[in-house]
């Protein structure tokens, strides 16, 4: 299943991995949380990433771009059909648009009882 590999600190990496539960746990590094985005898309994280304090990686925004929820520790993106009950391979414009969507890496910060959220810039 091709899917599209996001770190704390890095740019997003397109990866082939298995369609287990096993091979998406070792990705997350531990139970699965699903998040549905648009376009059948679904953003596969740890289940327990704050309580374990995980890195905070990348920062989810509603439709008006303001920040409503940060993931922490590593995630990726698969497809999730409506009309199949396992996730499935990225289409290769899936794969870009969330390239893009999550390319930058982030920092996070505590100011003044609000969450400031930082570009970070990496090679």
């Amino acid at each position: 299943m091709r899917v599209l590999v996001v770190e704390p600190e890095r740019r997003p990496e397109v990866k082939e991995i298995d369609d287990s539960l096993t091979a998406m746990q070792g990705i997350v590094s531990g139970s699965i949380q699903p998040i549905y985005l648009e376009d059948s898309v679904v953003l596969v994280c740890n289940n327990e990433g704050k309580l374990l304090d995980l890195p905070a990686n990348r920062g989810l925004r509603d439709k008006n771009g303001q920040l409503c929820d940060i993931v922490c520790g590593t995630f990726f993106l698969c497809c999730a059909p409506a009309n199949r009950d396992h996730f499935t391979s990225l289409t290769p414009e899936q794969v870009e648009r969330y390239r893009k969507r999550f390319y930058t890496p982030e920092m996070f910060w505590g100011m003044d009882g609000r969450i400031v959220c930082l570009p970070l810039e990496v090679d």
